[in-house]
């Protein structure tokens, strides 16, 4: 009889722990809008709702100092082999160009020894060029492109059910084990108080 009191009791806790930790996991997201409890006027409204512009802000600063930057950007997007190739493609339109511009009197020989020319001014001369504009670019985007700014706005124009459904994907296994944990700590706690009870 005194196990069978002990096993209701200890049930009785899992039942609480589990249902705590469910509704503590809804209360994340839900309610969406803020509800106001009558008489006492206090309000209630999911956590990520609530403080979704603060979570947005730190998600973009966090991702802009940490992880990524616009200068990492651009050297990314215009390394050693993309230099080589964009001077190669100056050499070929200013090749083009400097044949069709040049007068026909002026006979092959000179034309190659001028567009030799040409070719070693632009292999001299392009790669600072390029270099110049990249820092150029790097000074610009920075002054005027804020990751952080950019992913604030994407974050907060989510629509939350979507918010809602990505985080639970996410993190479904984990929130899966917060919820037995709460059964088994309500379970332990349960047995604890009815052992107390029973022995006084």
């Amino acid at each position: 009889m005194v196990w069978v009191k002990l096993l209701i009791l200890a049930s009785i806790g899992a039942i609480i722990g589990w249902t705590t930790n469910i509704l503590a996991i809804k209360l994340i997201f839900r309610p969406l809008e803020p509800i106001e409890i009558p008489v006492v006027h206090f309000k209630i409204q999911g956590l990520i709702p609530k403080r979704k512009s603060e979570i947005a802000r730190s998600i973009g600063e966090i991702v802009e100092k940490e992880l990524i930057s616009i200068e990492e950007i651009i050297d990314k997007f215009i390394q050693n082999e993309n230099k080589s190739e964009i001077i190669f493609t100056i050499k070929r339109r200013v090749k083009k160009v400097a044949e069709q511009k040049l007068p026909t009197f002026i006979p092959s020989s000179i034309k190659s020894m001028i567009l030799d020319y040409i070719d070693d001014i632009i292999d001299k001369e392009a790669e600072i060029a390029i270099t110049e504009l990249i820092e150029n670019m790097i000074h610009k985007a920075t002054s005027t492109v804020k990751i952080a700014d950019i992913i604030e706005e994407k974050v907060n124009n989510f629509q939350m059910d979507q918010l809602e459904y990505i985080i639970l994907a996410i993190a479904q296994k984990e929130l899966k084990h917060i919820e037995v944990l709460g059964g088994v700590i309500g379970f332990v706690i349960g047995l604890v108080q009815g052992i107390v009870i029973l022995a006084f």
